[in-house]
């Protein structure tokens, strides 16, 4: 996920786009992890911006399956 997108694109998505996503982001923060681990990471402000990304979905998936367990 890119900086540039908002939360309300995020909300926009569905559970299955929302795990997509997650998947899509820890791999990122491994990788991130890795480069830093390497002393190859240039861009050391994408490792907190991963992690808040990741929160950020982790929170709306949260949310959206419990409206979902409401609502069934």
């Amino acid at each position: 996920m890119k900086t540039s997108q908002r939360t309300s694109d995020l909300k926009a998505m569905t559970g299955d786009q929302l795990n997509d996503e997650l998947v899509k982001l820890k791999k990122e923060q491994f990788n991130l992890r890795f480069q830093k681990a390497t002393g190859q990471l240039e861009k050391t402000n994408r490792v907190r911006e991963v992690r808040r990304d990741i929160a950020r979905v982790k929170t709306l998936a949260k949310s959206k399956a419990a409206s979902a367990a409401k609502t069934a």
